[in-house]
């Protein structure tokens, strides 16, 4: 993606707050390439709120750079999935941020809840419980 102007600040740096949409953005088309959209989790009446969040900013976005955002997901336990996130400026390979969510799975009701089998296999296999890797 190319950094927009209204995502950055008086200096031309794109604000930090940004770095957690563009984080979304990743993580959404990620499922949805995937095979379980968030529009589709939603209907079968999953959510997965963040826990966690934590963005590193090594190097400045700056308006009108263009960026990849990669993304993985894992699966930390029968509840918990992670993202990590690397944010890159191709035409020098920098890496300019990297990031970390976490969410837990929860049902309409709000309580947490096992996410179903086919959804936990395209997160790989799972790790223990304490999220220990």
């Amino acid at each position: 993606m190319r950094v927009r102007y209204a995502e950055t600040d008086n200096m031309g740096v794109v604000y930090h707050a940004n770095y957690f949409v563009w984080f979304e953005v990743a993580r959404t088309d990620w499922m949805r390439e995937t095979g379980w959209s968030y529009k589709e989790m939603e209907l079968e009446g999953f959510a997965l709120p963040v826990l966690e969040a934590h963005c590193v900013y090594r190097q400045p976005a700056r308006y009108d750079d263009e960026v990849d955002i990669r993304v993985t997901g894992s699966l930390i336990s029968e509840l918990r999935v992670e993202f990590t996130y690397e944010i890159v400026r191709p035409s020098d390979n920098m890496t300019l941020s990297t990031g970390r969510t976490v969410h837990v799975s929860i049902d309409r009701a709000g309580r947490p809840c096992r996410l179903p089998d086919r959804v936990r296999a395209i997160f790989g296999p799972r790790v223990e419980k304490d999220g220990a890797r």
